[in-house]
């Protein structure tokens, strides 16, 4: 016979708070990440000037690592940001309001990434649920921010090149309050042009033109030079290029 789950009673509950209090406050620390590019290093230097960033460019270069891991490092040390929020196109499935699940099975599968960048960069397994329990890391799909606000927050944008205009339009007026904005993507990976919606187009080179625009916003190109995940990658994107002109012919 299945046991039913005991309801926590409100003594259980503000114990559990302050055991997980504790872990945050006194057992919770990332370990130190050090820029290994010099594009890195504008990323952190920019981030750190308090500009609001679209770090765009090839796969591999640690992008969305480094505004993690920025992002967070502000949110446990900074009174000013209260969450992370990572906001990411479902593009590999715009089908997805029609997935079987609640809003958050459904988005369960997008946020891996995110839990295993978190967990590596506090080198402990539950550190994602830690945090999320904590409302310190919030994920969410781009189908679901229109009508928010998302005030005392770091917003990390990953996957744009996947995205409308009009998605990052929707996005970016969601700024409020006390907040600062990273846009990772690469022009290079446009999972839209596949797609059987001929209004689908990515929307990120249009939108760059817009933010370059804005004195608090930098724009930081990551190249085959930047790429750090492992030399197989870097020699497969250096072939890719090279071969870029008879794949679009194919």
């Amino acid at each position: 016979m299945a046991k039913h789950s005991r309801r926590m009673s409100r003594k259980e509950k503000r114990r559990q708070e302050r055991d997980l209090n504790h872990v945050v406050n006194n057992k919770f620390s990332m370990r130190r990440i050090e820029p290994i590019t010099t594009t890195q290093e504008d990323l952190f230097d920019s981030y750190r000037s308090d500009q609001n960033i679209a770090a765009i460019g090839t796969a591999g270069t640690g992008k969305t690592m480094c505004a993690m891991y920025l992002g967070l490092l502000d949110v446990l040390s900074n009174p000013q940001y209260e969450k992370l929020i990572i906001v990411r196109s479902a593009v590999q499935t715009r089908e997805q309001g029609f997935m079987p699940g609640s809003r958050t099975q459904k988005e369960a599968v997008f946020t891996v990434p995110y839990a295993d960048i978190t967990n590596d960069l506090f080198q402990r397994g539950d550190a994602w649920e830690i945090l999320k329990q904590k409302r310190m890391v919030e994920f969410m799909t781009s189908s679901f921010v229109r009508g928010l606000t998302f005030d005392n927050s770091i917003i990390v944008v990953d996957e744009c090149q996947s995205m409308t205009y009009h998605e990052l339009d929707s996005i970016i007026t969601r700024v409020g309050e006390s907040s600062k904005i990273i846009f990772c993507g690469d022009t290079f990976q446009d999972d839209l042009a596949g797609s059987r919606n001929r209004n689908d187009v990515s929307g990120l080179t249009d939108f760059l033109r817009v933010v370059e625009r804005i004195p608090s916003f930098d724009i930081i190109n990551f190249g085959v030079d930047d790429i750090v995940r492992s030399g197989l990658v870097k020699e497969y994107i250096l072939a890719k290029e090279r071969c870029s002109n008879y794949l679009k012919a194919a």
